[in-house]
């Protein structure tokens, strides 16, 4: 099996993907707004998906987070608040914000297990400062630690309730940098003692079975490598001090954030300790040539796949998804009246 998760081109699956996609047998497959178009025919693609592979047990995985971050849009699907939302609502009252978040995570989960998608990039634990750049920004759970893991704790939560596995990003935090490393790369100064705060959460949840790294530099722990490339950071912060030793994904390996050509950095990525690589971009040449580089995954990277496997599964029984909208709204209407 291929360490890599790729993208798809559209909506609908090409003759030359289908097969690539049989060869190379990748760990998983990502999905943007390209490939949403209406509900029955994303419930083929990803139907499709698993047919090649024969087997349910499938990474298929999509970024949805809500505000600016949803692949999948209205008025097809449900629309879904900001990270922010939730963070106004704590700031009244903690445990109603830790519900109306759970009860969001678990709608969203919902209807994104109904298209047959097991995993969902969410939720940031980034703890947001005053000058975190706008790439996370409104996203942020909170500016507090033990808030940002209490918070993102509901989301994993719900997303579980839903048989949808989250993910904690972006080890070892990103809200320290002041520039989007999609299209630059960021350099953070604090000092060790300063980023115990931003790991904090991620500590918190260390025994969750997936995350993803970030694509910033870390002064601090390794000047001269972003934390995805840095053998450094990834044993000794994301694996020690943070304790997490689930599947750890790249964040997008097309970043600008990072140099050399797209196969070179997907290498580089592995050779640091990340178990998959992420290529979102879908475009074949690129995919190909990740293929043949980093060849089949090692033994632990199976292992930890196996996990997250196993952390996928059907929706539990309880309220449906009109019921925990309506749920989430009444709670989120405390902080709003309050702002009145």
């Amino acid at each position: 099996m291929t360490p890599a998760i790729f993208g798809i081109s559209g909506p609908d699956l090409t003759a030359d993907e289908s097969a690539f996609f049989k060869e190379a047998d990748p760990a998983g497959y990502i999905l943007f707004a390209r490939n949403c178009e209406s509900k029955d025919q994303l419930r083929r693609l990803t139907d499709e998906l698993r047919a090649i592979h024969g087997r349910d047990r499938l990474i298929v995985s999509i970024d949805q987070e809500g505000g600016r971050v949803a692949r999948m849009k209205p008025p097809v699907w449900q629309r879904y608040p900001a990270g922010e939302a939730f963070a106004k609502l704590w700031d009244i009252a903690p445990a109603s914000a830790i519900e109306a978040g759970r009860a969001n995570a678990e709608a969203m989960g919902r209807e994104l297990a109904e298209m047959g998608i097991t995993v969902d990039y969410h939720a940031p634990f980034d703890v947001r400062r005053p000058e975190t750049d706008d790439v996370i920004g409104d996203r942020a759970l909170g500016s507090e630690p033990m808030q940002v893991a209490a918070l993102g704790r509901a989301v994993l939560d719900g997303l579980d309730r839903a048989g949808v596995v989250g993910c904690l990003k972006h080890m070892p935090g990103h809200g320290r940098a002041t520039c989007d490393s999609h299209k630059e790369l960021p350099h953070v100064g604090a000092s060790a003692d300063e980023l115990e705060a931003d790991i904090a959460p991620f500590r918190t949840l260390a025994s969750h079975p997936l995350g993803m790294s970030a694509h910033i530099v870390f002064d601090a722990w390794d000047p001269a490598h972003p934390a995805t490339l840095s053998e450094t950071v990834i044993s000794q912060v994301i694996r020690g001090k943070i304790g997490f030793d689930g599947l750890l994904l790249t964040d997008d390996i097309d970043m600008q954030a990072l140099d050399g050509t797209i196969p070179e950095r997907a290498e580089r990525a592995l050779a640091a300790g990340c178990d998959i690589v992420l290529n979102c971009w879908a475009k074949m040449d690129d995919q190909t040539a990740i293929a043949e580089r980093l060849g089949s995954m090692s033994g632990a990277t199976a292992e930890r796949l196996d996990r997250v496997h196993a952390a996928m599964g059907e929706p539990r029984e309880g309220p449906d998804t009109a019921e925990l909208l309506a749920k989430r709204d009444a709670l989120l209407a405390i902080a709003e009246d309050r702002a009145a």
